[in-house]
């Protein structure tokens, strides 16, 4: 009986010994690698973010030298440099491509955005009563633009460049009093121009990514036109403009790549 217990206990440590060498030797599976981020796919987003405009607007004096005096009354030429400032908020959306196998991804962007840019000088009126000014208000209301965009992606960090078309809606107010007698000038216009910036992408997930952005605007030298409240008294006044803008935002990427 001894012996034939101790023969299966023998056994039973010869199969166990073989089980263990048979778990040493098998190889665990690889776990998978994650495919890297491709950016190819459309997306909408939000922005937030801050604008600075320099605005030099020339001869808003003889503007109202000429509304009360007539044509021909010469001050010399007078420019103003306001500097509005303030926050922009709004929406984009667009569209990117990833070469296959590649790093590089082009596309385009559309975007625009409500504005609360605005600020305002004061300017002697030397044929006015002693001390008597105009106060000239700037104010841009909204911004927006269609762009080409290139970029270098690192897996899922997209480095972009950005240039294009863009547009700006703008107001003047030129008020005061000249003589003792009230004035108040008002313009109204959208203006054309070009834009170009640069921003980083980060896609923190494969249908949402983050960026910031740096985009500055050229709207170059503008002829308006001031015209009193009774639309009585109109004149040209020349404005030359530039606005620059920092934002962050947040995208939703559809139809993603990966």
């Amino acid at each position: 009986m001894k012996k034939l217990l101790a023969a299966h206990l023998a056994a039973f440590a010869v199969a166990l010994a073989g089980s263990a060498s048979a778990a040493d030797l098998a190889v665990k599976a690889p776990l998978p690698v994650a495919a890297p981020f491709n950016w190819t796919g459309c997306y909408i987003g939000i922005h937030v973010g801050a604008g600075f405009a320099k605005k030099d607007i020339t001869d808003p004096v003889q503007l109202v030298q000429d509304s009360f005096n007539g044509l021909g009354s010469t001050v010399g030429v007078t420019t103003v440099s306001p500097s509005p400032r303030g926050a922009v908020i709004g929406g984009q959306g667009g569209c990117d491509y990833q070469f296959a196998s590649s790093s590089v991804v082009i596309g385009i962007q559309g975007d625009a955005a409500g504005a609360t840019l605005r600020s305002n000088r004061s300017v002697a009126l030397p044929l006015g009563n002693p001390g008597e000014t105009a106060i000239v208000d700037a104010k841009t209301e909204f911004l927006t633009s269609v762009t080409g965009r290139i970029g270098y992606a690192f897996d899922n960090v997209l480095l972009y460049g950005k240039a294009g078309a863009a547009m700006a809606g703008d107001k003047y107010e030129v008020s005061g009093t000249f003589t003792g007698l009230p004035f108040d000038f008002r313009g109204l216009e959208d203006r054309w121009g070009w834009t170009a910036g640069a921003g980083v992408d980060w896609a923190f997930d494969r249908h949402w990514s983050a960026n910031l952005e740096y985009d500055y605007y050229g709207f170059g030298t503008r002829t308006s036109t001031f015209a009193d409240q009774a639309n009585v008294f109109q004149g040209p006044v020349s404005v030359r403009q530039s606005i620059q803008v920092v934002k962050v935002g947040v995208n939703f990427h559809m139809w993603a790549g990966q």
